[in-house]
């Protein structure tokens, strides 16, 4: 072997194990991802909270990817038909899903056919924020508590409307349960998402529901609407003077539950794309700023890794799906 040839056969090695020292982020890059906008899909309308999370997490996450995040709405059939989209995308990390638990738990029980299976067309990248929901009513309605609803609406079959943010959603299902419970009459009113539902409870056409912290405490704050029960084990730190319903004396299943708002890729997305966009989401949730506006927002934090947001799933999985079929509530 020539001097030169010996010379140009030690810089190709040379080179080949630099490009392997570097940072998974640095490799990704030199293969150009990403090179091109990333598409973030919601299921629901703008507006609510999962857009509003959506399109913070975005703007941070544009910045260290150095490309555009796009926050797109494709809202309909209770999340199907975002959570679809995603799943049936190119597995190359343009495509991702910011979803809340419904899509990807209850459906699984609400539907005889879903389009999807989340737990093999989908894979975990990171858990965001955990939400929290609260019982809210229109100012007319004479209660304080939630034992004082249960008797305001025993006492007026079929007047009373609970709005939700799709059939089968969490409202959905505490209205089934509080019907089959108590013995009362309500109805059940599904929306595109929670931006018009709220809409119609402040204008009185329904009468109450149990929606995002995030997107009715402004309105609660105003007294254009009254919270009567926290849901899950604690207070919400935007809402500190609201008691829980297991303070009330109601710890059911149904009022317990809380789960996190999480990204998603389609399942055949490289190892090494999903954890670098795990990094970046961490990062962006832990910046103080974000972490203040996600607090604001009546949320809690919490940017995980893929491991840890994929064990969570599994973990609340078969609860979700317990209380959905605890319900009797089926969709076609």
């Amino acid at each position: 072997m020539t001097t030169s040839s010996r010379r140009s056969h030690l810089m190709h090695w040379a080179a080949l194990a630099a490009a392997l020292m570097l940072p998974a982020g640095t490799a990704l890059a030199q293969d150009g991802y990403p090179n091109k906008p990333v598409r973030l899909v919601v299921q629901y309308q703008a507006g609510g909270s999962a857009d509003a999370l959506a399109r913070l997490v975005g703007e941070g996450l544009s910045k260290r990817l150095g490309q555009p995040v796009l926050v797109e709405n494709r809202s309909g059939a209770g999340g199907i038909i975002g959570t679809d989209y995603v799943a049936k995308s190119a597995p190359d990390g343009y495509t991702l899903l910011l979803t809340v638990p419904g899509p990807i738990t209850v459906n699984l029980v609400l539907y005889k056919k879903l389009p999807y299976d989340p737990r093999t067309d989908l894979r975990m990248v990171s858990d965001v924020a955990r939400s929290r929901t609260v019982l809210t009513v229109h100012p007319s309605v004479p209660a304080k508590n939630f034992k004082e609803l249960i008797e305001v609406i025993r006492k007026e079959p079929g007047k009373y409307a609970m709005g939700s943010w799709g059939p089968g959603t969490q409202p959905h299902q505490a209205q089934v349960f509080m019907d089959k419970t108590y013995g009362l009459q309500t109805m059940h009113v599904a929306y595109k998402g929670e931006a018009p539902m709220t809409t119609d409870l402040m204008s009185g056409v329904i009468q109450m529901t149990i929606g995002s912290v995030t997107t009715l405490q402004p309105y609660i704050a105003a007294g254009k609407l009254r919270a009567l029960a926290m849901a899950g084990p604690n207070r919400s730190k935007m809402l500190p003077d609201v008691t829980t319903f297991a303070e009330q004396g109601y710890k059911d299943g149904i009022y317990m539950v809380t789960a996190p708002t999480s990204i998603m890729a389609p399942a055949k997305t490289p190892d090494a794309i999903v954890e670098r966009l795990s990094r970046d989401i961490a990062a962006v949730v832990r910046q103080p700023e974000v972490t203040k506006r996600i607090e604001e927002m009546g949320a809690e934090p919490i940017g995980n890794t893929p491991a840890e947001a994929t064990a969570a799933y599994k973990t609340f999985l078969p609860i979700s799906m317990e209380l959905t079929r605890a319900t009797g509530v089926t969709l076609d």
